[in-house]
């Protein structure tokens, strides 16, 4: 948190992924007060659903015990990663969320 090399922004994206993944984001307001002043309200949705999905992602291959692939493969995927087909995507999950949800039958 005291490199030059980081900005403000980066500085806040770090200490929120860092308590997200700790599971104490819910309990510090003044981490939440931090990112907000860095980041709008969908960047921090935006920035939390992807701290959380990586954060899946490492408990499922931690879980399974699954290698890590060689800093290569990692670069290959980063490059490949299309963050304009990612934001439509979830653009079009939103727009498509059902109003209702069926009421669940415990007995079926």
């Amino acid at each position: 948190m005291d490199s030059p090399l980081l900005n403000d922004s980066e500085k806040a994206a770090v200490l929120w992924a860092e308590h997200v993944t700790h599971n104490t984001a819910r309990s510090r307001d003044d981490i939440f007060e931090i990112v907000r002043k860095q980041f709008s309200e969908a960047e921090t949705v935006e920035l939390t659903f992807i701290i959380s999905y990586f954060n899946m992602w490492n408990r499922f291959n931690d879980s399974l015990q699954i290698p890590l692939e060689e800093q290569k493969e990692v670069y290959k995927i980063l490059v490949n990663v299309n963050t304009n087909k990612l934001k439509n995507y979830l653009q079009y999950v939103v727009d498509n969320w059902p109003d209702d949800f069926p009421e669940p039958h415990p007995d079926e």
